[in-house]
């Protein structure tokens, strides 16, 4: 594999919303979106959950996370650091 052929890795920033897991973490990313007839903005939420080996993150925290290999059928996601 080549240079020009390495994959961008995605990075994303979140707030931890559950913290009840072992090595796991909930984090939701919430993103304004424009209704299409009424112009009006409406906040949209995803959930994640993401990989954090040493239990770092705690509820309320704002987290960076990027995407790496399966963890679990559900987890895709390694935590980078607690903003």
């Amino acid at each position: 594999m080549s240079e020009a052929e390495v994959k961008e890795v995605r990075s994303l920033t979140g707030v931890v919303i559950s913290d009840k897991m072992d090595k796991t973490v909930v984090v939701k990313i919430e993103r304004k979106v424009k209704h299409a007839l009424y112009g009006k903005y409406i906040r949209r939420s995803t959930k994640f959950h993401v990989h954090d080996e040493n239990n770092d993150a705690k509820e309320g925290d704002t987290v960076m996370f990027k995407e790496c290999r399966p963890y679990s059928k559900s987890k895709h996601w390694k935590m980078l650091k607690v903003v």
